[in-house]
């Protein structure tokens, strides 16, 4: 799985990150406690988890934002963008630079959470640090031209713990405190993890379609389906614009099937797929089949 290299002096242990995930998680493990566990709590759970983890990261942050899949009228953007600021994983601004350096910089020691450094490095190992290269604001705002004048993802990248603790009182007032347990704490910790499972699991686990030099993306299947559809990353990594990441008859993409829908509702126009083709096998002998791809415009 990679041996983690030794940090570099640009790196310096984030104490409040650290605090920050253990009592994320901390509160996770409370909530499987019978004073905090109900079933209303766990269906708010479901409910706020793709809300936030599809429509908000998938599809908000990485899609619409980040690769540009597709088009949306703004005020359809700012709500499934702020869905994505509830994920609590940054705001839009910072997300998505950090996701544009992976992708310039894929398993290099660029690379945000470059995969070669091991699995937990990749899994949340890089955010316990503070890193000069890639989380100074002026950084961040140099790969994020496009969107960083945006003043109201300047808002959430600036407000989305505070908008997280209004949710959380808000889910209090109305279902107690299984609801903020469960809503919140254990609804976090979840999306937390499946989405880090694309930076890590989908770097070492599972089968290739695209042949990409130097580049460890994979698809893997259980990825695929617990991130809605993001585990397909192989597919991702060799033409990132696609809004369609699933793209083999098994694999299945949630994000893509609401794309799919908004597209028939006029809400999602200039949508970026991938046409896919086999190429010829060098030998007979040859079982893996490698595709090619371009990048089309998918009618509604």
């Amino acid at each position: 799985m990679g041996d983690v290299v030794k940090l570099g002096s640009n790196y310096t242990l984030s104490k409040v990150n650290i605090g920050f995930f253990v009592f994320l998680h901390a509160g996770a493990l409370a909530a499987l406690f019978p004073p905090f566990f109900s079933w209303s709590g766990v269906a708010l759970m479901l409910l706020f988890y793709w809300l936030t983890a599809s429509l908000g990261i998938c599809m908000g942050f990485h899609r619409y934002l980040t690769h540009r899949s597709f088009d949306s009228p703004q005020w359809m953007a700012n709500i499934f963008v702020t869905f994505g600021a509830l994920a609590c994983q940054n705001g839009p601004i910072k997300w998505t630079a950090h996701h544009r350096m992976h992708h310039a910089y894929s398993d290099t020691t660029k690379d945000p959470h470059n995969a070669k450094r091991g699995f937990w490095w990749s899994h949340m190992g890089w955010m316990m640090f503070w890193n000069d290269n890639i989380d100074p604001p002026e950084i961040v705002n140099k790969w994020t031209r496009d969107i960083n004048e945006n003043r109201y993802y300047r808002f959430l990248d600036n407000n989305y713990i505070k908008i997280q603790i209004a949710l959380g009182l808000t889910f209090l007032a109305l279902g107690g405190w299984s609801w903020v347990f469960w809503g919140v704490f254990f609804r976090l910790v979840l999306v937390y993890h499946v989405t880090w499972f694309v930076n890590s699991a989908s770097h070492m686990f599972g089968y290739k379609n695209f042949l990409l030099e130097k580049d460890l993306s994979t698809n893997c299947w259980w990825v695929g389906l617990l991130a809605m559809g993001e585990g397909w990353h192989n597919n991702h990594h060799a033409h990132p614009q696609s809004a369609r990441h699933g793209l083999r008859p098994w694999e299945f993409d949630v994000t893509w099937l609401a794309i799919s829908l908004m597209q028939k509702l006029g809400l999602a126009t200039n949508v970026k797929v991938v046409a896919m083709s086999p190429l010829p096998k060098e030998s007979e002998d040859e079982s893996q089949v490698w595709f090619s791809g371009e990048i089309v415009h998918k009618a509604a």
